[in-house]
């Protein structure tokens, strides 16, 4: 599957979200609060509701050591830490054996209107929220 570029400043979990259900940004920006995705961007519980609403039942879950290991599968969508690399956070999916960055380039460019997407071996922060499939 194609990476998807997320077209709003905190619009990554909406890319996360329309990659598992194989929609378009556009169509799942529809159904949540757009000034989130301009303003402070979604929690997990949103987009677990989010993914529920369009038939895919997650859960959310604080990753405690023993979980770290389960969030190497297909579908899982993590939050990774808030950093000085990402000051708000930052979701990617993990899809077969690699994670869809939806803002690849944030390090070397914040402008979202340059905003490109992606696909990366390894996660750029410590994830510490997981959204699994039921």
């Amino acid at each position: 599957m194609k990476s998807i570029t997320q077209k709003h400043p905190f619009g990554c979990g909406v890319v996360c979200v329309a990659f598992v259900i194989r929609k378009s940004y556009s169509e799942v920006m529809d159904v949540l609060v757009n000034d989130k995705a301009n303003d402070e961007g979604f929690s997990c519980k949103e987009l677990a509701q989010a993914l529920s609403g369009f038939g895919y039942p997650y859960i959310y879950k604080y990753l405690k050591p023993k979980l770290r290991s389960k969030i190497y599968q297909n579908g899982v969508i993590v939050f990774v830490k808030r950093s000085s690399k990402y000051p708000a956070g930052h979701y990617l999916v993990y899809s077969n054996g690699q994670w869809m960055d939806s803002w690849v380039n944030f390090a070397q460019d914040k402008d979202i209107k340059k905003a490109k997407s992606g696909f990366r071996k390894r996660l750029p922060g410590t994830p510490i929220y997981a959204l699994f499939p039921e």
